[in-house]
């Protein structure tokens, strides 16, 4: 029973430092760092950069001499009857030998054209494996920032529909109440009964969308984060600099990573078939090679005593071998058919690319732009909004209004809130996808993004505080 009680205290204790530890809210800088030393997607970018890297050591290490070594040590006997031209003698004759040889062999390529094309392909592929992991990089940016902030509209949403949910509450409450005196039919009642009803089940819905989008964050940052800095009020909301389109689009036809990747790609598979056409090329190679051969034996005929055959020679050689390939059963020329027609699929792909940059930066460029003239709309339909809710509920009093019209304007309110919030999110969003399309984003832009996010209270914390409200009234 102890036992049991010691080990609730460390779960108790436990938990506090849970809470505690998650108390500080995060700001998305900090989810940024956490993502890039926990995400696989930039560690698999990193580890793929570092592997293309050694192409250029290795195209150059075929340039350069190869110089190789080979030894070995044979011992062997051997025995036999032979028979002498006269078809009578017998002649018998045994062995035994003990041999120990090595020799070093030097080479140098004089004429090798694939190898001087491979040292020109090594350059662009190192340069494509960086441009993919600085693509890598900027999609890590948009990555954390679409999931931090689909975190915060689904905190939104709930906090939304919980505070529907409670309004709608109340007035289930007061219409049961002005029921019993008589003052309204049992339609309102039931009609409050089913909004609340149907509160109640959006509830739960965006609790689980909360959830998912809990998780999917985790999936970047490798933990959970219970709580995350939103947009303050007085978040700026800053036109695109230059603001012209053709200028972002021009800007990202020129320094989009992954158009340059693509570009890149396309060199490269047209190198190909510049390599594979060497496969017609002779080849000039200089050999030298030195040796020694040492042999320890003896031999005896016809059962005579064994006498010594023992041997030991010398080896040097120097000479320019040529290899002309003549025919190869026409698989060289297989495969330059082959190369050109990846080379021909690789410019449909950098033509597929290139419309998609330009594609994407208009859609950006115009999105900032939208966006920002929606925040302006929806925060002016917020006002209009609790207007509109205070005007029913004065009319509903009086007997104007129907308990539908209040519950209809009170949700159209929260709905509006929501809207107002996400529009936020998506300027951010847009704004950082235009300068992804242009290849000019950087943490920097986390960092100014940053200044302007306050800690607020989670949907779970403002529903202990309204439940606690009461008690302490």
């Amino acid at each position: 029973m102890k036992k049991a009680n010691k080990f609730n205290i460390l779960l108790i204790a436990l938990s506090f430092f849970a809470i505690s530890g998650n108390a500080h809210a995060a700001s998305l800088l900090e989810i940024y760092q956490q993502a890039l030393q926990s995400d696989p997607q930039i560690h698999e970018a990193e580890a793929r950069r570092l592997a293309a890297l050694e192409a250029k050591p290795q195209a150059r290490g075929v340039l350069l001499p190869q110089i190789g070594f080979d030894g070995s040590w044979t011992d062997s006997s051997s025995s036999g009857t032979s028979i002498e031209p006269d078809g009578t003698t017998p002649f018998n004759s045994a062995s035994e030998s003990e041999t120990t040889q090595w020799q070093f062999t030097l080479r140098q390529s004089l004429f090798r054209w694939d190898q001087v094309v491979n040292l020109k392909r090594a350059d662009k592929t190192v340069a494509k494996a960086e441009a993919e992991r600085e693509a890598a990089q900027q999609d890590l940016i948009v990555r954390v920032a679409q999931r931090y902030f689909d975190v915060l509209a689904a905190e939104d949403r709930l906090t939304s529909i919980n505070a529907d949910r409670r309004a709608i509450a109340r007035r289930l409450e007061q219409a049961k109440q002005r029921f019993e005196v008589g003052l309204i039919a049992i339609t309102d009642v039931q009609e409050s009964q089913a909004a609340y009803d149907q509160s109640t089940a959006d509830e739960i819905g965006a609790k689980r969308a909360l959830a998912t989008a809990r998780e999917f964050l985790r999936e970047i940052t490798g933990e959970y984060v219970s709580k995350l800095d939103a947009p303050g009020d007085d978040f700026p909301l800053l036109s695109p600099e230059p603001s012209n389109e053709s200028s972002w689009v021009d800007l990202s036809l020129s320094q989009n990573l992954t158009l340059v990747a693509s570009r890149l790609d396309e060199q490269l598979a047209r190198d190909e078939i510049s390599f594979r056409r060497t496969g017609h090329y002779p080849s000039v190679e200089l050999v030298a090679s030195t040796g020694e051969r040492d042999t320890k034996g003896e031999q005896s005929f016809n059962g005579s005593p064994f006498t010594n055959a023992d041997s030991e020679g010398d080896s040097d050689s120097i000479g320019i071998q040529v290899n002309i390939p003549l025919f190869a059963g026409g698989g060289t020329s297989s495969r330059v058919r082959e190369a050109v027609y990846l080379h021909r699929a690789s410019r449909e792909q950098l033509q597929r690319v290139t419309r998609a940059t330009e594609r994407e930066s208009r859609d950006a460029y115009l999105g900032v732009l939208s966006e920002i003239s929606r925040v302006k709309a929806l925060e002016q339909a917020v006002a209009s909004s609790r207007t509109a809710l205070q005007a029913s509920q004065a009319g509903y009093e009086v007997g104007t209004r129907t308990i539908v019209e209040v519950l209809n304007t009170q949700f159209s309110l929260y709905a509006a809130i929501t809207n107002y919030y996400q529009s936020r999110y998506d300027y951010v969003l847009n704004s950082l996808r235009l300068k992804q399309a242009a290849g000019t984003l950087q943490i920097q832009d986390l960092e100014l993004i940053d200044k302007w996010l306050r800690d607020r209270p989670t949907p779970e914390e403002r529903l202990a505080e309204e439940d606690a409200a009461p008690a302490t009234s």
